[in-house]
């Protein structure tokens, strides 16, 4: 009888596990809120459903009796996968508990607080009075993010220097509270220094990191992430330090099995835990950037490692990839012009528009507010970001 898989979310992101799963052979039962969503093409089951209804996901798991249920690349549903599968007695590759602490940043924060994983000081408040004081705690310099979100959303800096008035700290409190959930905010001390992110995958309780990922953001007050590149060009002292609080978090939050995506400021103090995902990275990290740098296959590695098969998590070579998403200011496209010249551009490996002529666009607040991306490789990391840059520059997006 051919086995069956329950795969929460259809976006692109989500693909190329979909892919994975139909290659081994498994009747794929696809859940995704969006009807129109572009895995659904490749679905034997689609359920219009939002993955984050635990308790509609597992009804539906109930009728169609999967036998592994998994989420790729989105914070949400790793909760929905841990739940459904706990009421379906599979075995615990994250109990429910465990992923509360990888997907809401006020639990996380606990427990790696109680495990003395290094970690910013913060604060997770309930109300605007409770906002006021964590502000103050801090000094008026802080992160202030939604606790139950992804994505850049909803997260904005506030500076120590300026002065907030009451209006004005309103407004950033109810822009992060609209964001967030489950309604509660994170109130955070304000790290400086390089950014990264740990991409590594866990079999039978043994983590092995298969590359850290250096992360390029916007200025204050936003942060959204505009490129990656790959391996990092940190030190090799600094990236063992890292390497060390990365398997501490991933510990602390007790991963048996699967992917995880830690983020990690470089901090004068030493590398502190941004957040940690129980999950491949997003942002087509994992499903672009670490095959093309290390040969790789984590997205393929997940999707076995779900249904119980071995895997072989071993670099097969050493080289560079970046991403540079496109980006665009407020107002409606005009028009998309990328020079005959990009194509010609050795190391170029993939060019992808989100938008077109006559969409609306925004300055970028988040990550859905990029118009596309460019994927490059090189000899390494610099070489790649460097054909990534000249490529941009060939992309010209006329806004009105």
């Amino acid at each position: 009888m051919q086995k069956k898989m329950m795969i929460l979310g259809a976006s692109e992101l989500q693909v190329p596990a979909i892919r994975k799963a139909k290659e081994l052979g498994y009747q794929i039962i696809l859940v995704d809120y969006n009807e129109k969503a572009v895995g659904f093409d490749l679905a034997d089951v689609k359920l219009v459903v939002s993955t984050l209804d635990q308790e509609e996901v597992y009804h539906q798991a109930l009728i169609y009796q999967p036998d592994v249920v998994i989420t790729s690349t989105s914070d949400g549903p790793v909760r929905t996968a841990a739940y459904v599968n706990e009421k379906l007695g599979k075995r615990p590759d994250l109990s429910y508990e465990d992923s509360l602490c990888a997907t809401i940043k006020s639990h996380m924060r606990n427990r790696l607080k109680e495990n003395h994983v290094p970690i910013p000081e913060y604060y997770a408040v309930q109300n605007f009075e409770e906002f006021q004081a964590a502000v103050e705690a801090l000094n008026g310099n802080c992160i202030v993010k939604p606790a139950d979100n992804a994505g850049s959303r909803g997260v904005t800096a506030l500076n120590g220097t300026k002065v907030q008035t009451e209006e004005e700290l309103l407004s950033t409190y109810e822009y992060s509270k609209d964001h967030s959930r489950n309604g509660t905010v994170m109130v955070e001390e304000y790290m400086t220094g390089p950014e990264v992110s740990v991409e590594a995958m866990t079999v039978n309780g043994k983590t092995t990191i298969l590359t850290i990922t250096d992360k390029f953001i916007t200025p204050p007050p936003y942060f959204v992430e505009i490129a990656h590149s790959e391996p990092s060009s940190l030190s090799g002292e600094i990236q063992e330090r890292i390497r060390q609080v990365a398997l501490q978090a991933i510990a602390a939050i007790r991963l048996e099995n699967g992917p995880s995506h830690t983020e990690i400021k470089v901090t004068e103090q030493g590398p502190k835990i941004v957040e940690l995902a129980a999950r491949l990275g997003g942002d087509f990290i994992t499903s672009k950037l670490v095959p093309l740098s290390t040969g790789v296959d984590m997205v393929g590695a997940s999707v076995l490692l779900a249904t119980g098969e071995k895997v072989n998590l071993e670099s097969k070579w050493n080289k560079g990839a970046a991403i540079h998403f496109i980006q665009g200011t407020e107002g409606v496209i005009k028009n998309i012009e990328i020079d005959e010249a990009l194509y010609d551009l050795e190391g170029v490996e993939e060019t992808v528009l989100y938008k077109k002529a006559g969409d609306t666009v925004h300055a970028t607040k988040s990550s859905n507010d990029r118009i596309g991306h460019i994927i490059t490789v090189g000899e390494d990391a610099a070489q790649a970001l460097e054909t990534g840059r000249k490529a941009l520059e060939l992309v010209k997006v006329e806004v009105i």
